[in-house]
């Protein structure tokens, strides 16, 4: 469990960064899996987000969470009306109180957001498709279509790939700089036409463009830490058939 020190100042806010430790799950899922989509048995998955639930202090049916799609695409609840679970996109944003929304992640960056004038908070699924479409600029966007204050809001990017674990062929990399030259800086050549992707600096830099100061960062590789973290890039090198997902949460009370 991995928490934000700007988060934690605030008395309404409870959050949480969850790695894979203390859950149910067995096997290449061992043990905090909160993927309902991955292969794992279903019982244990129930059972992981009902001591996620606990932990943050909400029921069980209060933890929302996405059928994430690598999109830019904003869910506002609005009203406890407007609340569902496992609806399609990639970021939440809300102003309800004692709902704790949440991201699932293995390798991809969570992000979780706060802007304490207005009390809104957010949360953000942002592997390399969404933040290279426009998932954090859309949720910002959100946050400014409330009155935010971008000078309050708070923006944590929890653990995440490291740059070093993180290798992308040429196609890749031309992808990211045909979009824009200057994404040349988020990328280091290898050999053979590969490169090493800055997954976290690149989330940092559209984050400082969008005029956002009041960043915190959780640096921690979910590649190299297995014993905290799945990661979608080592099931693949290591050829499993699966990996689970920790979650990341934040509720206002």
């Amino acid at each position: 469990m991995f928490y934000s020190e700007k988060l934690q100042k605030f008395k309404n806010i409870k959050h949480c960064f969850f790695s894979r430790k203390n859950g149910f799950s067995k096997g290449i899922y061992e043990s905090l899996n909160c993927g309902i989509g991955s292969n794992d048995e279903k019982k244990n998955v129930i059972k992981n987000l009902e001591l996620v639930s606990r932990e943050v202090g909400c029921k069980k049916e209060s933890l929302i969470t996405l059928n994430q799609k690598h999109s830019n695409h904003v869910i506002f609840f609005e009203n406890e009306k407007s609340i569902k679970n496992k609806l399609s996109g990639d970021a939440i944003v809300t102003k309800i109180k004692n709902v704790a929304i949440g991201i699932l992640a293995a390798d991809c960056a969570p992000i979780l957001l706060y802007e304490p004038k207005k009390k809104i908070i957010g949360c953000i699924h942002s592997g390399w498709k969404g933040a290279f479409n426009g998932v954090v600029k859309n949720t910002v966007k959100k946050f400014k279509e409330l009155n935010s204050d971008l000078n309050e809001l708070i923006a944590v990017i929890g653990p995440c790939i490291k740059k070093e674990s993180y290798e992308v062929k040429i196609d890749f990399y031309n992808r990211f700089t045909n979009q824009n030259p200057r994404n040349k800086y988020f990328f280091e050549k290898t050999n053979d036409n590969k490169f090493f992707f800055d997954l976290r600096a690149f989330i940092n830099d559209e984050i400082s463009n969008l005029g956002i100061k009041n960043v915190e960062n959780i640096e921690i590789d979910t590649f190299s830490k297995r014993d905290f973290f799945y990661s979608y890039r080592r099931s693949c090198v290591e050829k499993e058939k699966d990996y689970g997902r920790c979650i990341s949460v934040i509720l206002m009370t």
